[in-house]
């Protein structure tokens, strides 16, 4: 075998090479995405999981990584988890179709014992939500949302760093520059937490109250 004289593009951990030239588009970023490489978890995946909503959306969701339901439909937040948010939007005040939502890594992380058992979703390292922040970068660029509301604590690291503990800022009104931008942030637990709740109804109501906190920014 002829030894590899370049890494492969996964093996550089890093999208930017995907990222397509000239004036950036969704449609555009979505095609180009389709066919990202930029890290190892491109292999098992079914595919990419971009962003969805209007390029004019006011706010962005910006969640941890596409769920199994989500990998099989190559949709962001149509399991669940999703279901439980768009309820959560609507009961806040926020419409859920006025909304970009989006995952700081594109593509599903998952452990399966056996082929056709249950995959079980992990958390992506990160070195992994590093290599995918071109793709949020790009999206920030494109939408340029008045609000991020920044959903779990992956999402919290992958945006504001390795120290960021969603338990001590849930609630509030951040402002960071966020890939070059300046930005507002609100940031709240991700709906798949509330599920997985023992008291599911007090974890909801937090949710809908962290939620009413990014409505009323954006009132």
């Amino acid at each position: 075998m002829t030894p590899r004289t370049t890494p492969a593009p996964e093996d550089q951990y890093t999208a930017a090479p995907f990222i397509p030239e000239g004036p950036l588009t969704l449609p555009a970023l979505r095609e180009a995405a389709a066919g990202c490489e930029g890290c190892p978890l491109h292999r098992n995946a079914t595919r990419t999981v971009f962003g969805a909503g209007k390029a004019t959306a006011r706010v962005m969701l910006v969640g941890e990584q596409p769920g199994d339901q989500e990998d099989r439909q190559g949709k962001p937040f149509v399991g669940p988890a999703g279901r439980l948010l768009d309820r959560a939007l609507e009961e806040a005040g926020l419409d859920p179709t006025d909304a970009y939502v989006t995952n700081a890594v594109k593509h599903f992380k998952f452990t399966q014992a056996e082929p056709r058992k249950r995959r079980i979703h992990k958390a992506p390292t990160l070195r992994e939500m590093t290599a995918c922040a071109p793709w949020l970068a790009a999206e920030l660029t494109v939408v340029e949302p008045e609000l991020i509301v920044v959903l779990g604590a992956t999402a919290g690291k992958a945006l504001l760093g390795s120290s960021f503990k969603v338990t001590e800022v849930r609630g509030t009104v951040l402002e960071r520059e966020i890939h070059g931008h300046p930005e507002r942030l609100v940031p709240t637990v991700h709906p798949s937490s509330v599920l997985r709740s023992d008291d599911r109804e007090a974890a909801y109501r937090g949710l809908v109250g962290d939620l009413e906190v990014a409505a009323r920014v954006l009132s």
